[in-house]
């Protein structure tokens, strides 16, 4: 299988969707633990809540394969992003702790070396070349990385997560103009909880791609699955509470596109 799909727009923003995937490679498959086998940290669902930016004329970036195989929102050195805990670019645990591979089972270094040229590099490479094509013909760029997770993971997290998580890395990813649009249409409902760099800042993604000064601005957005889908398996997802989210999600996102626009 190739590493993503991508389609590319009309308008100057680019929709990454890094953790959707759910193929995996032959080692991962025989090696997951009977705990991971269901794959239950995948952004389940979020290339079909985000399907609107297509018709508005976004392009759209998704990864295939399974964050268990590779996290493309990882640095590539493999630091860790949080002091907290969190994952690797290989995740050894689950979000809950619990072994990804069973014992024995985990990919050797040089397979996973070729997870990050053949996966990671290809993804990360999409990515600079459509920034770039985006800066060429509109003059700015913008990128949203779009991200979901249970709304209750003790290990990461004390208790319930806010709804909606938006993430600037600290203010460092995009303008304060963009922060304070997204800041405002979050004000404007009641419906769902939100924080702006709370648990989560933005991860490898957002920060090493979001440059205003250099006419990139990079959000991510971390929504808590309770609010489309189904938090336990087989993670159904709920139309009707998608389409209550998608209110509040389509009008962030045009806030975006407007406050991305260079003054």
């Amino acid at each position: 299988m190739t590493p993503f799909h991508f389609t590319a727009g009309t308008l100057p923003l680019l929709v990454s969707i890094p953790h959707a995937g759910t193929q995996l490679t032959p080692e991962v498959d025989a090696g997951l633990s009977d705990a991971a086998r269901g794959l239950p940290d995948t952004d389940w669902h979020i290339s079909l809540l985000y399907d609107f930016v297509r018709d508005l004329g976004a392009s759209v970036l998704i990864g295939h394969y399974s964050r268990f195989v590779i996290d493309l929102n990882r640095p590539p050195d493999n630091q860790p992003l949080y002091s907290t805990a969190t994952t690797g670019l290989y995740p050894e645990t689950l979000f809950d702790g619990t072994p990804t591979f069973a014992a024995g089972k985990t990919p050797d270094a040089a397979t996973r070396q070729e997870y990050l040229e053949t996966i990671w590099q290809p993804y990360h490479q999409q990515i600079q070349q459509e920034l770039a094509r985006l800066k060429a013909q509109h003059g700015y760029a913008l990128l949203f990385d779009a991200h979901s997770i249970a709304s209750v993971i003790p290990r990461l997290f004390d208790g319930q997560l806010p709804d909606v998580n938006v993430g600037t890395n600290d203010g460092a990813s995009c303008s304060p103009a963009v922060t304070d649009a997204i800041k405002a249409v979050c004000s404007a409902q009641t419906r769902y909880s939100w924080v702006v760099n709370g648990r989560f800042k933005g991860g490898y993604i957002t920060r090493a791609y979001g440059q205003p000064a250099q006419g990139v601005q990079a959000v991510q957005l971390e929504l808590a699955q309770r609010n489309y889908m189904d938090e336990t398996p087989p993670f159904t997802w709920q139309q009707a509470r998608a389409t209550q989210l998608q209110t509040l999600l389509k009008p962030l996102i045009q806030a975006f596109l407007q406050a991305g626009k260079p003054v």
